[in-house]
């Protein structure tokens, strides 16, 4: 199975370049694929031990989970020139695909300083618009640099209520430590800021909602036509 995403140009996203960063030549970052499963217990330690130094709360994953992000082309891994593990992400739809989730950024003590952050962000960020270019995509961070690379991309932050309702993303705060904040709010806020992107507030021009019906009818009349299975 191919796990390589192709944008409109062409391209695999998993060689998107990212330039004018100093090193980055030494270090790759790539769509993963299921051959990096060897690397999920090194990245699930590193963001444990990266939480426990900021004092902060963090969604705990399961081995499981990861590998499955990794084997579904959801996840991107930075990796040096010898194969050390050297940063991580991973992105995940809800609501039936109408909201992405950019997740778990971590980059491993001994590559901080080199903009590395950066380069995993912008690569699950175009991962994502590629694959599901109309969902909004959200962030849950209590971290300055994510908010601070949120905001280059285009997010603004938002109320919880403006996030999914889809509970099975919400299930996932369960394993944080500050989730009696949540849960005391009525999941009105928490110690995390929220942020998103909407797709629809970057086009030049909006369409009326009469004209998106009128679509969303021909699109709908296309996928029930025989010549489509054609």
């Amino acid at each position: 199975m191919d796990n390589k995403i192709i944008d409109q140009n062409g391209q695999s996203a998993s060689q998107l370049p990212a330039h004018g960063v100093e090193g980055e030549e030494d270090i790759k970052v790539i769509v993963a694929g299921p051959e990096h499963e060897i690397y999920v217990d090194t990245i699930l330690d590193t963001i444990a031990d990266a939480a426990k130094v900021r004092g902060t709360g963090i969604a705990r994953r399961t081995h499981e989970y990861l590998a499955k992000k990794m084997m579904e082309a959801k996840a991107v891994i930075a990796l040096d020139k010898s194969g050390r593990f050297a940063g991580f992400s991973y992105i995940e739809t809800w609501g039936n695909k109408k909201y992405v989730t950019t997740s778990g950024l971590i980059v491993h003590p001994d590559f901080r300083g080199r903009g590395l952050a950066k380069r995993i962000k912008d690569m699950t960020f175009t991962l994502a618009r590629l694959r599901w270019p109309n969902a909004k995509i959200f962030s849950l961070t209590s971290g300055a640099a994510v908010m601070a690379m949120n905001t280059q991309l285009g997010y603004k932050p938002v109320t919880f209520a403006d996030l999914t309702d889809d509970e099975a993303f919400w299930k996932g705060c369960e394993g944080c430590v500050n989730v009696d904040v949540l849960h005391r709010t009525g999941r009105k806020y928490c110690i995390c800021t929220g942020m998103l992107f909407d797709p629809e507030e970057h086009l030049p021009a909006k369409l009326s909602e009469e004209t998106l019906s009128r679509i969303k009818h021909l699109e709908e009349i296309e996928e029930n036509s025989p010549l489509s299975s054609c």
